[in-house]
């Protein structure tokens, strides 16, 4: 049975204290955006998916280096709201961090960014070699209502999002999932409020059997937004949402 790659970008709040200093929050505030920018749980929810040697959490906030983005800020659409790969902006649209050097934005993408790819290049690569087909999944969450960066202002949001590339998520892929969702309950959408799925660069466009597929839940089925809490559905919709996908990757894997 075909087991998927589980990708967790954004579940860590960890930034080191060598890096702190750069951050123009004070401690409350910085906080408060952690709180907000976190996919918290994600890693608890999704893990449990696939076997630990196939499951990748970035091990560092997204504030210091987001993995999601692309290297360069010219090709990365979120680098005009000051969320490149190094944010300067936060949620507000309000200075995060102070104007860093060339040589403080290379240690952060040879430190953190840089390997996290190599790693998640080289899995996808063992299990190609073995396999011939790999499936990502690329594991989020997305507030309940628009924060001020966000692209997507419109406030009617689903419970399930997927993001869909239009080269590593074939339509079957989506479908199922799709249907998956919608059969155990939930409302769907389809890249909205965000859109996309991770592939290692290596493979970006150019190997169809990396498929690729982005969930992300709305935060507030499972914890209270407000303190990163889980709630007390956390239990029961983290195993509706682990079974929806359990059953889309067999369909898919059957189909």
């Amino acid at each position: 049975m075909l087991s998927p790659v589980v990708h967790v970008p954004h579940d860590s709040r960890e930034i080191p204290r060598e890096y702190r200093d750069q951050f123009v929050l004070n401690d409350f505030d910085l906080e408060a955006e952690l709180t907000a920018m976190t996919d918290a749980h994600t890693h608890e929810i999704f893990a449990p998916l696939s076997s630990p040697d196939r499951v990748l959490r970035f091990p560092v906030s997204r504030l210091l280096v987001d993995p999601e983005r692309f290297e360069d800020d010219a090709q990365e659409p979120m680098s005009s709201r000051g969320m490149g790969v190094i944010y300067t902006g936060s949620s507000r649209l309000t200075p995060l961090r102070r104007r860093i050097s060339a040589e403080d934005r290379e240690d952060l993408l040879a430190r953190f960014y840089r390997p996290h790819h190599a790693e998640f290049a080289n899995l996808v690569e063992q299990l190609l070699s073995v396999e011939g087909e790999v499936l990502i999944i690329d594991a989020h969450s997305f507030p309940a209502l628009p924060r001020a960066y966000e692209l997507d202002q419109s406030s009617d949001r689903p419970e399930i999002c997927l993001g869909i590339d239009g080269f590593h998520t074939p339509s079957a892929l989506r479908k199922t999932f799709q249907d998956s969702f919608e059969a155990g309950g939930f409302r769907v959408a389809i890249d909205r409020p965000f859109a996309g799925s991770i592939v290692p660069m290596k493979y970006y466009r150019d190997n169809w059997c990396v498929r690729s597929i982005m969930v992300e839940i709305n935060r507030s089925l499972y914890m209270d937004e407000a303190s990163g809490a889980r709630s007390r559905q956390f239990a029961s919709v983290a195993e509706r949402v682990r079974a929806c996908v359990s059953r889309a990757v067999v369909t898919f894997d059957s189909e």
